[in-house]
Parts: structure tokens; C-alpha cells; sequence
């Protein structure tokens, strides 16, 4: 019995140490990391690929290591049946224009609004579910990466204009505290449009 108790509390300093260091890592990245597995969420019900194509403008995102700058831009546009293009734009503080360009699918043809992302040809795709969209004005978008006991949230408020009304801000962050997301952790992206005009050129 004392083997079997010492061999259970160093299984639990090892996950503790690492969970420990999944933490430091991903706060140093100011990643958004909270206790427990994935939510499940509810995403828009019918979704129609179609009119979700075109331009949507970044209002509000989590924060994350991989975008660093500020009139953020996403264009979706159909390259095959089924296969959405993904193209990512920002422009950083030196004036440079940052660009990615993806594709997304759904896994299920079932669930359309379930769809996953990949950026790079080696590297597993994330999910991206549109939780909600009226497709002329808002959508909301989340992702979740699993670590185990802990799990990574993303979440990003597009818009077709560079700005949303707050009322429709505050139903969307409704949305996200129903899941358990900290919307106290969100960012609001500079869309204005003199210093985003470097994007249209």
C-alpha cells in the first residue's frame, strides 16, 4: 500500500508539473486558459456557407500568440465544393500588411457551421464553429484547444462594417459567459478607418 500511495502522488506531482508548466507557457502568450475539458456549444442552427462567404472585420477576439496587430480582416471565399479559402489580414505597427491563407471544411456535412481551419500543411486543423451569424452584420466564432484538465479558449465577434452596434456586442458576449468564456478578457480590434486605410491598398 505505501508503493502503491507513493506511485499515485508522483503520477500527480508529474501532472501537476505539467500542468504547471502548460500554464506558464501559455500565460506568458496571454492565452486564455480555464479548468476542465472543451465546452460543447450550441452553433447556428442551418448554416448556410454561401452567405458567409466574403469580407468580415475583427471586433472583438480572446487573446492569442499567433495575431499580434490590429485592422484584422478575414475573407472566406469557395475553392472547391465543400472547401472554403481562408485569407487572414492585419496591419502591424510598423505598417507592414500581415497576411495567412487557409482553408476550412466541415467534418460532418451535417453540422456546416462545425467546420476546421488549417493554416499549415503538417499541423492539425482547429476548429473554428460559427456559433452565431445573421450573415449581413455579425457572426460569432469560438475554438477550443483540450490540454487535459485544462483547455484553451478562442473566440473572435466579426462584423461587415468595421463597427457593430453595442447592443449586439453585449447579446454576443451573453452568448460566450453562457459557455463559461471570460469575456472580461476580450479585445476590441482598431478598425478605424483612416488608420486601417493601409489595408484597402
Amino acid at each position: 500500500m505505501p508503493g502503491e500511495q507513493r506511485g499515485f502522488g508522483e503520477k500527480m506531482n508529474t501532472i501537476q508539473v505539467i500542468s504547471f508548466t502548460l500554464l506558464s507557457v501559455l500565460a506568458a502568450n496571454a492565452q486564455v486558459i480555464m479548468p476542465g475539458r472543451c465546452p460543447k456549444p450550441a452553433v447556428q442552427e442551418n448554416f448556410d456557407t454561401a452567405r458567409y462567404l466574403g469580407t468580415w472585420h475583427e471586433s472583438q477576439r480572446l487573446p492569442h500568440a499567433f495575431q499580434k496587430g490590429e485592422c484584422s480582416t478575414a475573407t472566406y471565399s469557395l475553392k472547391s465544393p465543400g472547401v472554403v479559402g481562408v485569407l487572414n489580414r492585419e496591419l502591424l505597427a510598423d505598417g507592414t500588411i500581415n497576411s495567412i491563407s487557409g482553408s476550412a471544411m466541415a467534418k460532418d456535412p451535417s453540422e456546416p457551421a462545425k467546420l476546421l481551419v488549417s493554416f499549415f500543411e503538417n499541423s492539425p486543423p482547429a476548429p473554428y464553429w460559427v456559433l452565431s451569424t445573421d450573415y449581413d452584420n455579425y457572426a460569432l466564432v469560438y475554438s477550443c484547444t483540450d490540454l487535459g484538465v485544462l483547455h484553451v479558449d478562442f473566440a473572435w465577434i466579426l462584423s461587415r462594417e468595421p463597427t457593430l452596434p453595442e447592443e449586439t456586442i453585449e447579446e454576443l458576449h451573453s452568448t460566450l459567459s453562457s459557455i463559461g468564456v471570460r469575456v472580461d478578457k476580450l479585445l476590441s480590434t482598431n478598425q478605424d478607418v483612416v488608420y486601417c486605410s493601409a489595408m484597402s491598398q
